[in-house]
């Protein structure tokens, strides 16, 4: 606990010092925003401050990060350090710095700014892109909280069908009518479950690992409440694999196309901090705890004070003969449902409900709200009209209807979208901060704070590609050799592109 308690403290203190250190770089001022200057009573449209940080942390959050830690604290406590320098050196900065680029360009999408500052071929790259990966969360989306839905009352495909109209009205109506409504009540229920989780962790004081008992893959295995990390951790390598599981508690792409919508929002640029920086450090904060409570859980018998005997019985007998590891037998889903109705009761079901189910249909609505708006930016049609966002949000919807039917044939049509989003979603952290680090060269701002979260996450993503069975699946030896490769073209790369652009502007 003293780990998770001191983590707890270098994330307040990042938000107040590093936070107000990237603010600082980047520079807000006075000028007039786009909600002011483009205002259209639609995606464009002055909200007040707290419904925005409200609305962007749902955005950012959905069950990203509850699963994402759940999933990563099976990599034992160095989980810890990955959401903590994570969030505060890359993650939140990455979502501050793509949020106010938005502002600075009238509200532009990820596609257009990534154009702006990488040139039009990767622009054209990014459209396809984000557009493909917004798609993919919107029909993973709809089918998750499904499953979950159908365990309570009423058919899969009610629930289906329900989420997806759901998902068509909150993306043709005003950003204030549905969205500005709802998300602030799913916010503040997400928050008192993280809250309350939290107080049940300080009460309990459980014996948890240490960040500095266990920082190697060795000492992991050998611990032997891990019940089957063996197996485990050499199908899923610590690196990159850790890097890939957190992301929406450390790091994700995916925010990039999120920030814009709220940069349409504020009135202005000094918000910037605690709206875009500030929810990505609560973001942080939600993870830990989440990452706390399952290490609690996998670690030192926590799963046996939420189940009853039988569970017990039936799972050790099922060990013992070979069969399911513990972390195969409980899922994320499952995990939060155990934990939220075990120590919160009637009220941790409830919000169990809606964190599980809630969280990623909010996800879902804005990833097609975000793909809506990309798509109009790059043909220039404008969304001020109903029927102009329905030339748009028609042939969208046919897609993601087929990309659903496809999901729900294929056995393992779900698993494999998920695969390819965490890919894809970190893969896009790369652009953007590869966007935001030529912008700040540009304007002779410190870029050192872009340039260091780039290269990692370039050979975050890199040595995934390499070494993953769903991609290249070479052996980990050559796949951490091409990553070091990749490292070094990057920087020569950087460094000699950076050359020619001193000696551009100085000649």
């Amino acid at each position: 606990m003293v780990s998770f308690l001191l983590s707890l403290v270098a994330l307040v203190l990042g938000y107040l010092f590093y936070g107000k250190f990237v603010a600082h770089v980047f520079g807000p001022d006075d000028r007039p925003t786009p909600a002011v200057t483009k205002a259209d009573g639609v995606d464009f449209i002055v909200l007040p401050s707290w419904k925005i940080f409200m609305i962007q942390f749902l955005n950012i959050a959905g069950t990203g990060p509850i699963f994402g830690a759940i999933m990563g604290a099976w990599y034992g406590p160095v989980a810890y350090l990955w959401i903590v320098l994570g969030c505060i050196f890359a993650g939140a900065m990455h979502d501050y710095m793509s949020g106010m680029l938005s502002i600075r360009h009238g509200g532009a999408g990820l596609p257009e700014l990534v154009g702006k500052y990488l040139g039009g071929t990767t622009r054209k790259v990014m459209l396809v892109f984000s557009v493909l990966l917004l798609m993919m969360v919107g029909v993973v989306f709809v089918y998750s909280p499904a499953i979950i839905l159908e365990s309570i009352c009423g058919s899969k495909m009610f629930w289906i069908i329900a989420i997806f109209v759901y998902y068509i009205i909150a993306t043709l109506l005003p950003i204030d009518k549905i969205i500005g409504k709802v998300y602030p009540l799913f916010a503040i229920s997400l928050l008192f479950m993280a809250a309350a989780l939290m107080i049940g962790l300080i009460v309990k004081m459980p014996a948890i690992p240490e960040l500095w008992d266990n920082l190697s893959e060795s000492n992991l295995n050998a611990n032997p409440a891990w019940l089957g990390a063996e197996p485990f951790m050499s199908k899923n390598p610590l690196f990159p694999c850790l890097f890939i599981t957190i992301a929406c508690g450390a790091i994700s792409g995916f925010h990039a196309t999120q920030s814009p919508l709220m940069a349409r929002c504020m009135k202005s640029e000094k918000l910037g901090r605690p709206i875009f920086y500030g929810s990505m450090i609560t973001e942080g904060i939600v993870a830990l705890i989440w990452a706390t409570v399952s290490m609690y859980f996998f670690y030192y018998g926590g799963w046996r004070e939420v189940v009853s005997p039988e569970v017990v019985q039936q799972f050790t007998a099922q060990a013992a003969d070979g069969g399911k590891t513990l972390v195969q037998y409980f899922d994320a889903p499952t995990v939060v449902k155990l934990v939220c109705s075990s120590w919160l009761g009637v009220a941790g079901g409830v919000l169990a409900l809606l964190g599980v189910v809630a969280a990623p249909i909010t996800s879902g609505d804005t990833a097609f709200r975000s793909a809506r708006l990309i798509i109009a930016e790059a043909i220039g049609l404008e969304q001020h009209s109903m029927h102009r966002r329905l030339y748009i949000c028609i042939p969208m919807f046919v897609a993601a209807i087929l990309l659903l039917v496809w999901q729900m044939n294929n056995p393992d049509g779900f698993n494999v979208i998920w695969q390819y989003f965490g890919w894809a979603n970190q893969t896009l952290s790369v652009f953007t901060l590869w966007t935001l680090t030529v912008y700040l060269v540009q304007r002779q701002k410190p870029f050192i704070v872009t340039l260091v979260p780039a290269l990692f996450m370039t050979v975050v993503c890199s040595t995934f590609l390499l070494i993953s069975k769903q991609a290249l699946g070479l052996q980990s030896t050559v796949a951490y050799t091409g990553s070091i490769i990749i490292l070094v073209l990057a920087l020569v790369w950087f460094f000699a592109w950076y050359t020619k652009y001193q000696r551009t502007i100085h000649s």
